[in-house]
């Protein structure tokens, strides 16, 4: 008896997030961005073999969106059709939304920091970006003391 392994069916879900984009920096707007990726970089996603936590994103002089710092683990059986762990990765974005985020940094100072890559229902790679404006070191403070109240008073609920 021969049994025919369903990649579709056994996919499990990737979810790689950014947990230090929500502390250093206060999220304005979201946007949910392709990636533009060579074989065996999906190949690596697909084995949650990825780190986006010291990524960025950043413009380029044509106005294309890349993401920068983002590491993604040579694929194991590649040899040498391989790709580069850091490299720049182009982001796909309609015009319209490129050309609202491209104006907001420029304006005001702020940065695009990735949150979340994940794979969608048909297994294609998406990031999810956020335009943040970086947080000051008493806002982060309070950050810490809101997550701590928010424990204790579940701490305490759960006695009752």
């Amino acid at each position: 008896m021969y049994f025919i392994f369903d990649e579709c069916r056994m996919q499990k879900k990737i979810n790689i997030q950014n947990k230090k984009a929500r502390f250093e920096y206060e999220i304005l707007d979201k946007y949910t961005a392709g990636i533009v990726l060579t074989g065996t970089e999906i190949k690596s996603i697909r084995l949650s073999k990825a780190r986006i936590t010291e990524s960025f994103c950043e413009f380029n002089d044509r106005g294309e969106l890349f993401i920068i710092n983002m590491y993604i683990e040579e694929y194991i059986f590649g040899h040498q059709f391989n790709h580069q762990p850091k490299s720049e990765r182009k982001l796909l974005l309609n015009k319209r939304e490129l050309r609202r985020l491209k104006r907001d940094v420029e304006a005001k100072g702020n940065t695009i920091v990735p949150l979340k890559l994940f794979l969608n229902g048909n297994g294609i790679a998406k990031l999810d970006i956020a335009l943040g404006k970086g947080k000051q070191t008493h806002d982060k403070r309070n950050t810490l003391k809101d997550r701590d109240n928010k424990r204790d008073l579940a701490r305490i609920k759960k006695s009752f």
